[in-house]
């Protein structure tokens, strides 16, 4: 488990992060809605004893970071932590890792910043620039207003029943679940809709890696991400036995998919 130790204060709030030295090029992990850097922790260790530099953080509202009195969670906000972090720690071109939520940011991070990144591994979440159907746009719009009618004493459950599938994995997320106020889900679950925007023929400008687990059941992910693959003409890493927090439910599977894609951008020739 990565020491948060190091704080990054930002808007009258604080940013926790972790930062583990390497000699090979840095990798930044960026965790999902509502959970905290601990889910990516064997991946961080795997990788950093790879020889990488790690550098995992919990965004604001999460974990072990906070947010300013009366400040809300935005996905505007979370964006601009993310790329401050990156220029706090003076990071050339790492590989960026999120999951979920952190996808999405990482998706829009390098829509607006494509020379900042070396690569992008996205683990369980949507193509933030894929065509939507109907019924997507749909699913999207009611997706908050559907889970603000759930009460609060319920929702860590419902929630981390839909987000894992072994019982390891679904007591770990409700119990990180729990600590988040059922407002600041809500935001959070808002700010992750926001960063969907479709945009016809937008084709990643950095080396892209997929992963999801193959029972990710979250919004259009599962159909969206084959989609993706198709698109970008890269291979769709499912990880069996996994639902939406596919690190918790199949760590080790989930490693050695993220470390094949890695190490595989490694080899390739340069330009």
């Amino acid at each position: 488990m990565l020491n948060m130790s190091q704080v990054l204060h930002l808007g009258g709030g604080e940013l926790r992060y972790g930062d583990l030295a390497g000699e090979r090029r840095p990798i930044v992990f960026t965790h999902g809605a509502g959970m905290d850097h601990r889910m990516f922790d064997a991946q961080a260790e795997a990788l950093h004893e790879a020889g990488h530099r790690v550098v995992s953080w919990d965004q604001r509202g999460h974990g072990e970071s906070s947010l300013a009195p009366g400040a809300r969670f935005t996905a505007t906000a979370a964006l601009d932590d993310l790329i401050a972090l990156l220029d706090h720690l003076e990071l050339h071109r790492p590989i960026l890792i999120g999951h979920s939520l952190g996808g999405n940011l990482a998706q829009a991070l390098v829509r607006r910043l494509p020379e900042r990144v070396h690569g992008l591994v996205v683990v369980g979440s949507t193509w933030n620039a894929g065509p939507l159907g109907r019924g997507e746009r749909l699913l999207l719009k009611l997706a908050a207003p559907a889970l603000a009618l759930i009460p609060a004493s319920r929702l860590p459950g419902i929630m981390a029943r839909a987000s894992a599938e072994t019982p390891e994995g679904i007591a770990n997320c409700e119990a990180v679940f729990a600590r988040m106020p059922k407002r600041v889900f809500l935001d959070v679950w808002r700010a992750t809709v926001s960063l969907v925007d479709p945009e016809p023929g937008y084709r990643s400008p950095v080396p892209l890696g997929l992963v999801r687990g193959d029972g990710d059941r979250t919004g259009n992910i599962a159909s969206a991400m084959p989609r993706w693959a198709r698109a970008e003409g890269v291979t769709e890493h499912v990880i069996p036995g996994a639902g939406h927090v596919v690190t918790l439910d199949a760590a080790e599977a989930t490693t050695k998919a993220i470390r094949v894609i890695i190490d595989g951008w490694d080899a390739e020739p340069s330009a």
